[in-house]
């Protein structure tokens, strides 16, 4: 069989299987995992603290989805999305198009296959050109979305965007209005925008916001066992190399607490030594105990109130820091007048 038909089968063959499988997962009420963590997502099927569970489902499709869906269209996405599966000693690869064709949905359901499928494939591009440190176009975007479904842009685009959130921790933000370019960007100001490292590779701040989160939710200081018992169930390691986050007790215990974003520090009295972790200074300066309720809340599907007794500690902080914010302000207007 010739080379171009032979990639035409096996996207078919793929396009065929996710369709099956979405059908199957909107069945058995399963997770989907994150474009970038099919073999073993960062964050699915973790339960969050205080009772409630995480569920990543696949984006919900609204009523605008329920609409008619158009004709067959060709998708153009980069060909190695994912790239390596590990951050360290990765090589620039060149960018290969793929081309399919979408076969006409025969029913609503298929419809809404097809709608779905878009944001998962939207999700591995915005990871693949955040990865690569390459700019993400709008007319990209469209690309992939394609003309039939162009209607369905605004909503396409914020499902991808949120469920990258939750899983990595980055928010799409547009940084150029008039090129129409967009970037993922880390919600605190680790360096290389959440790489931590030099070079290519995926964020590390879903891990940093889920272990700020154990320790908020631990009464703001948790056991290091703790913290590992919870990234267990996220399949995180110590001393197993991970995908994404490489060496995770080295991330943690080292790199974010050289980067003053954690405190390690040996439980007093303890025989043999056992170690607890803090919030660091920059954690302190860069983000809030709302703001890692907020994540954890999106990660959890469910609302920051939902933690009684954290959100109204949460609360009580803001207001603090409210009121820490006035209080200087009127010192610096007071040295000048």
């Amino acid at each position: 069989m010739p080379r171009g038909q032979k990639s035409k089968h096996r996207t078919r063959t793929r396009t065929r299987e996710k369709r099956h499988q979405s059908q199957g997962d909107s069945q058995s009420n399963e997770g989907v995992q994150s474009p970038e963590a099919r073999e073993e997502s960062p964050i699915s099927s973790s339960p969050v603290l205080e009772g409630n569970t995480q569920s990543l489902s696949a984006p919900e499709s609204p009523s605008t989805f329920q609409e008619s869906c158009g004709a067959s269209s060709t998708t153009i996405i980069p060909s190695d999305i994912s790239g390596t599966r590990s951050d360290e000693g990765e090589n620039s690869q060149d960018e290969e198009n793929l081309y399919f064709s979408e076969p006409l949905p025969s029913s609503e359901s298929e419809c809404l296959d097809i709608l779905t499928m878009k944001v998962s494939l939207l999700e591995q591009f915005l990871l693949y050109r955040y990865k690569m440190k390459q700019p993400i176009m709008k007319e990209d975007i469209l690309n992939i979305i394609g003309q039939n479904y162009k209607d369905h842009y605004s909503e396409i685009l914020k499902q991808a965007s949120e469920h990258i959130e939750i899983i990595f921790a980055v928010d799409l933000k547009e940084i150029d209005s008039t090129g129409h370019s967009y970037d993922l960007v880390s919600k605190v100001k680790l360096p290389n925008n959440g790489r931590v490292r030099a070079g290519r590779g995926l964020p590390k701040t879903g891990l940093l916001m889920t272990v700020l989160g154990v320790i908020f939710m631990k009464g703001n200081c948790a056991a290091e066992e703790d913290i590992w018992k919870f990234l267990g169930m996220m399949r995180v390691y110590a001393g197993r190399k991970h995908f994404i986050y490489g060496e995770p007790r080295k991330l943690i215990t080292k790199d974010l607490v050289r980067l003053q974003y954690l405190e390690y520090r040996q439980v007093s009295n303890s025989d043999p030594p056992r170690y607890e972790l803090l919030w660091g200074p920059k954690a302190q300066a860069e983000t809030s105990k709302m703001q890692v309720l907020e994540f954890l809340a999106k990660v959890s599907d469910t609302v920051p109130s939902a933690f009684s007794i954290r959100y109204e500690e949460a609360l009580r902080d803001e207001e603090e820091r409210v009121q820490a914010r006035r209080s200087a302000r009127h010192y610096c207007y007071s040295q000048y007048v």
